[in-house]
């Protein structure tokens, strides 16, 4: 038998029966998520460079903003998966919540980049359907979920008793 210095800390300090998993599932699904985010993200930037070059019929400061919304919804996805065990929130409501988080980011990233392409900014209804049509897409899949998350995120932070 291998000297208990040897043996994985987990093993030498606490007994197996009361180990706990160390990553909670959402955890895991988000940062899953922020990786295949990161990556897609830094891809994007290949895209940004065409569009600035004019190899694609796309708006470059669009692109440029589909490109940092997948790194910036990246740091929002790894914020919240770290700070999972100080919220108050079962297995169930950490995963709405890394689900709700997940979800306004990659739409936040696919969206940019397709309104990117369609040369539409999306950011009000103005009449013209191919833009309000971004806008609706953009307040449905990022602007309400993101809203939703953010705040059951800082809801999570209340002690149990705290009224």
């Amino acid at each position: 038998m291998p000297p208990a210095s040897a043996r994985p800390l987990s093993e030498a300090v606490v007994p197996e029966s009361t180990v706990a998993p160390l990553v909670q599932p959402a955890a895991r699904l988000m940062a899953h998520a922020a990786a295949w985010l990161m990556l897609v993200g830094l891809l994007t930037g290949g895209y940004v460079s065409a569009a600035m070059t004019g190899k694609v019929p796309a708006d470059p400061h669009m692109a440029l903003a589909a490109h940092l919304n997948a790194l910036m919804g990246t740091f929002f996805l790894l914020g919240v998966a770290w700070t999972l065990p100080m919220l108050r929130y079962g297995p169930v409501g950490q995963r709405r919540l890394a689900w709700a988080v997940i979800v306004a980011n990659w739409a936040n990233w696919g969206i940019t980049c397709v309104k990117a392409w369609l040369r539409v900014s999306g950011v009000d209804l103005i009449g013209q359907p191919t833009n309000d049509a971004v806008f609706g897409a953009l307040t449905v899949s990022v602007v309400l979920p993101a809203l939703v998350a953010a705040g059951a995120w800082v809801y999570g932070f209340r002690r149990t008793g705290a009224r």
